[in-house]
């Protein structure tokens, strides 16, 4: 069954934004706002980050943000909530929820599924559910609610793993761009990370692939765009959000900084 996923892909020749922002932040009632103007602005993909107290590959940009939207009363029910109607103004983007296992079965593995698809969720990136977990106990209730698992792949992931997703996913794969957490400066050698990309390349996944960690502007967006059907950035946009008098405005205007 084909998603919104499926036919953002389906451009010939067009390198794909994902963005990566914080529900409820900075404000509890930022979350429609900013996807809105997100869009709007030309991302091709929306992440929408469930925050957790113990993000555990979030560097500290992020984690500031989770803070913020916990405090400010952002959880699962209100999120859904929130987005109960988000398809009648964002009718074909994709939207992702990325966060962590443990808030996710509190809910309810299932009702969260559920909840997802009802709102018009087409794709979920749980950087800490291990993969056999998921095969074992979650992988046909995330199919009946046409729900796409997102997993992600680190210079260290062995081959035979990388296969492995690559099977068991149905949207695309989350290329780490290089060891530590998300937002920081990418320390790898650039000839490291271009042989990495290349020997993922070389292997002819049937996945389309999206770099992400340590991209934040344009000069970095199309470097890795060089490697890839598309980019990842989160921390820069949370950054451009922290403290701005008008949240969507400067969530736009972002956007259109790494597309210009």
């Amino acid at each position: 069954m084909t998603n919104r996923i499926h036919q953002a892909f389906q451009q010939p020749g067009k390198k794909l934004l994902n963005v990566y922002f914080t529900a409820g932040y900075p404000t509890l009632d930022s979350t429609v706002p900013v996807l809105q103007a997100l869009t709007a602005a030309g991302a091709d993909l929306i992440e929408i980050g469930m925050p957790f107290s113990d993000p555990l590959a979030d560097g500290p940009v992020i984690q500031q943000s989770s803070t913020v939207a916990l405090q400010n009363g952002m959880n699962l029910r209100v999120l859904f909530a929130q987005l109960r109607d988000i398809r009648q103004s964002v009718p074909k983007t994709p939207i992702l929820l990325m966060g962590y296992l443990n808030p996710v079965m509190q809910f309810g593995v299932e009702n969260f599924c559920r909840e997802a698809a009802a709102v018009g969720v087409d794709g979920v990136i749980l950087p800490d559910l291990p993969l056999d977990d998921y095969v074992a106990e979650y992988q046909e209730i995330f199919r009946r609610h046409n729900l796409r698992p997102v997993f992600l792949i680190t210079p260290q992931t062995a081959p035979e793993r990388i296969r492995r997703i690559d099977e068991l996913t149905d949207s695309f794969l989350y290329l780490v761009s290089g060891p530590g957490t998300t937002g920081g400066a990418n320390t790898q050698a650039a000839g490291v990370q271009e042989a990495y990309f290349r020997r993922i390349e070389a292997m002819n996944l049937r996945n389309p692939r999206l770099i992400g960690f340590g991209i934040g502007d344009q000069a970095s967006f199309r470097h890795a765009c060089q490697y890839a059907e598309g980019a990842i950035i989160g921390s820069a946009l949370i950054r451009a959000l922290d403290g701005a008098a008008d949240a969507p405005a400067a969530a736009a205007h972002f956007v259109r900084s790494v597309l210009a």
